[in-house]
Parts: C-alpha cells; sequence; structure tokens
C-alpha cells in the first residue's frame, strides 16, 4: 500500500501539469456554468420587467379607452335626453316640425343606450367577441336599426325644410298626419334594413367568423351591403344633398330679389306681427304716423329672409357633420364587401365605426348652438332662467314667415 502511494506520488510529482491541468479545467467550466447561470437569470428578470411594462402598458390603453367611449355614451344619453326633456316642457318648441326633432332623438337615444354600450365592451375586449353568435345578431341589427333610423331622420328634416322654403302653402297643408307618416316611414325602411340578416340574408361564414374568430360584423355578403349601405347612406346622402343645394338656390334668389325700398330700412323701427298698431318712420325730417298694415309686408320679408338664411345654415352644418362622421365607415364597409381579402386594420376600423356614432353626440349640441328656442329652453332647465312666452305662429296668422325654422 506504500509502495503504491509513492508511486501516486512519484507521479504526480513527475507530472505535476496533470493537476494543475485538471483544476484548470474544472474551474472554467465552474465559472462558465456560473456565468450561463447569471446570464438565463439576467434575461428571465429582463423578460418578467418587459412583460410588467407591456400589462402597465396594456392597462393603461384599456384605461383611457374605457373612459373615452363611456364619455361619449353619457354624452350623447345626456344630450338627447335634454332635447326631449326641453321638447316635451316647452309649448313653443312643440311644433310639427320638432316632431321630425324629437323622433331623432329617440333614434340617437337607441344608439347610446342598446348599441354603444355592447360596442364599448368589444372594444375594450381588444375586439373579441365572447357573447355568442345569437347576441352578435341582435347586436348588429339593432346597430343597423338605429343608425339607419338616424341618418333617415336628417333626410326626412331635409325634405320638410325643403318643402318650407320652395312652397309658400306648405305650413297650410303640412299636418300631424302627414308628418306621422314621414316618421313611419323612416322607422319601416331602417327594420327592413336591418332585420335583412336575421331574416337569412347573411354570409356563409358569418357563424364560422363569430364562432372560430370572434369577431362580430354585420352581415357581408356582398349583395347585402350593397343594398344596405345604399340604402342607409349613399341615397340619403345623394337626397340630401341635392336638398340642401336647391333651398340654397331659393335663399340666394329671394335675398338677391328683394321687394323694392319705398322706405329704406334704416329709416324703420322693427315691427314683429304688429296688426294695425302705428309705427314711427321718418319723412322730411319729421315724425309722422302710418299704418302698420302698410310696413308689415316690409318687416315680413325682412323676417323671413333671416329666416331662410338661418335655416339653410343649419342644414348645411348638419349634413357637413352627418358627411364627416359617416362617410368614412361606408366607404370602407363598402370596400370590405366588394373586396374580401381586404382586411383593413382593426384600430381604423374602430375610429370610423365610432366616428359614426359620434354623428348621435353630436346632433344635440347642432340644436343648442342654433336655435334660441332650444337655448331658452336648456337655460331653464338647467338654471332656472325664465323667459317671456312666446306663442307659435300659425299659419293663419299674417306675421307667418314660409320658413318656420326648426332648430
Amino acid at each position: 500500500m506504500k509502495e503504491k502511494i509513492m508511486t501516486v506520488t512519484f507521479t504526480m510529482d513527475e507530472d505535476p501539469h496533470i493537476f494543475g491541468n485538471w483544476t484548470n479545467s474544472s474551474a472554467g467550466s465552474k465559472f462558465n456554468n456560473l456565468s450561463t447561470l447569471l446570464n438565463e437569470d439576467d434575461y428571465q428578470k429582463s423578460n418578467v420587467q418587459s412583460s410588467i411594462t407591456v400589462e402597465e402598458y396594456d392597462l393603461i390603453s384599456v384605461l383611457c379607452l374605457t373612459i373615452l367611449l363611456s364619455f361619449i355614451i353619457l354624452a350623447t344619453i345626456a344630450g338627447n335626453v335634454f332635447v326631449l326633456i326641453a321638447i316635451l316642457r316647452e309649448r313653443n318648441l312643440q311644433t310639427l316640425s320638432n316632431y321630425l326633432v324629437f323622433s331623432l332623438a329617440i333614434a340617437d337615444l337607441m344608439v347610446a343606450c342598446l348599441v354603444m354600450p355592447i360596442g364599448a365592451q368589444y372594444e375594450v375586449m381588444n375586439q373579441e367577441w365572447i357573447l355568442g353568435s345569437v347576441m352578435c345578431e341582435i347586436w348588429t341589427s339593432g346597430d343597423v336599426l338605429c343608425c339607419t333610423a338616424s341618418i333617415l331622420h336628417l333626410v326626412a328634416i331635409a325634405v320638410d325644410r325643403y318643402c318650407a322654403v320652395t312652397n309658400i302653402n306648405y305650413v297650410q297643408y303640412r299636418s300631424t298626419r302627414r308628418v306621422g307618416l314621414m316618421i313611419a316611414a323612416v322607422w319601416c325602411v331602417s327594420f327592413i334594413v336591418s332585420f335583412a340578416p336575421i331574416l337569412g340574408w347573411k354570409d356563409q361564414e358569418f357563424l364560422l367568423r363569430v364562432q372560430k374568430d370572434k369577431k362580430c360584423l354585420v352581415s357581408q355578403d356582398i349583395g347585402y351591403q350593397i343594398f344596405a349601405t345604399c340604402a342607409t347612406f349613399y341615397v340619403p346622402l345623394i337626397i340630401i344633398l341635392i336638398l340642401y343645394w336647391r333651398i340654397y338656390q331659393v335663399v340666394r334668389k329671394r335675398i338677391r330679389h328683394r321687394p323694392g325700398h319705398a322706405i329704406r330700412p334704416a329709416a324703420l323701427l322693427p315691427l314683429v306681427c304688429a296688426e294695425n298698431v302705428p309705427s314711427m318712420t321718418a319723412l322730411n325730417g319729421s315724425a309722422k304716423m302710418i299704418s302698420g298694415t302698410k310696413l308689415r309686408q316690409k318687416s315680413r320679408d325682412n323676417l323671413e329672409s333671416k329666416r331662410e338664411r338661418k335655416a339653410a345654415k343649419t342644414l348645411a352644418i348638419i349634413t357637413g357633420v352627418f358627411v364627416m362622421c359617416w362617410l368614412p365607415f361606408f366607404i370602407m364597409a363598402l370596400l370590405m364587401a366588394i373586396c374580401p381579402d381586404l382586411i383593413p386594420d382593426s384600430r381604423l376600423f374602430s375610429l370610423f365605426l365610432w366616428l359614426g356614432y359620434a354623428n348621435s353626440t353630436l346632433n344635440p349640441l347642432i340644436y343648442t348652438v342654433f336655435s334660441p328656442d332650444f337655448k331658452k329652453a336648456f337655460s331653464k332647465l338647467f338654471c332656472g332662467k325664465t323667459y317671456p312666452q312666446r306663442t307659435a305662429p300659425s299659419s293663419r296668422q299674417g306675421c307667418l314667415s314660409t320658413v318656420d325654422t326648426v332648430f
């Protein structure tokens, strides 16, 4: 045993590099392993930190999106509810023209209460539909119904304005029944367009798209899309543009061809529907009394011109807002049906869709800005301010303007 030990000792002494090489190799291997473990640990920590950063970013994005969409929904509800309350409470707002405004506010309120909340949930879930195919059909049909009704009410209002401006006798035969038929026609067309997919007019990939891809879109059948987009937007847009252009022409013609100025307007005191009330006019430097009936027509023409200009301006702004809100979405909707391979960016699709929804938010604001009657009603509603009651003009009174403005 001793000899063997000595041999081993001798061998190690004889070749000391063997031990040294073994020691260096083992130490290097352990060092490399330690470095690898440290690198992997740093990599895992980096991944964890990156994951936390992404999750924080996603959480902030979802929170901001939720706040924005909630604000749009609440603003739409509040604005249209105030319009409805104003019309119901104020007698001077309860005109035949405002029946159309009332029905429009109901359609916009339905958009805010029935369509937007589910749409907001869909957006917050990163456009992943979790409510099933039946609910998808119901929601998309309700979306088309409410939005179509809102758009077609703008057409009805444009038709009403056109008739009031171009036909001086229109206010005499415009009745509750006629306005009611216009409103009924708007809702009937909206129901037909919206419920066609439920009755079977939808593309074959509808169920697969909902169940597998978790995407809820209205029927992408090309025939239905052409029918729906034309009935809902393109035809109404053409009608509105034509009617507005005709209104503009009539208003411009009336302004440029006003009656001759036998008496200068600057010399007249303003008259508003005075029946046999004396008015003062400057004649040869002295004040003389003349009958109000001689000047009533002049005042009526001036008042009519102001109302016509205001009606045309208001209708133009409403039309412009309508086009700005809905045109991008309907262009994209038609392109998606015609070119199935065209897949728009989901964020762009959401932007265009909610821009269209925002039209229901902006309509009440337009009434507030451009209608003195609505301004007074809202001031009374919010601030308790009261104004002298103004009797709505009747078509049988001599002071009626052919354009009784809606807004």
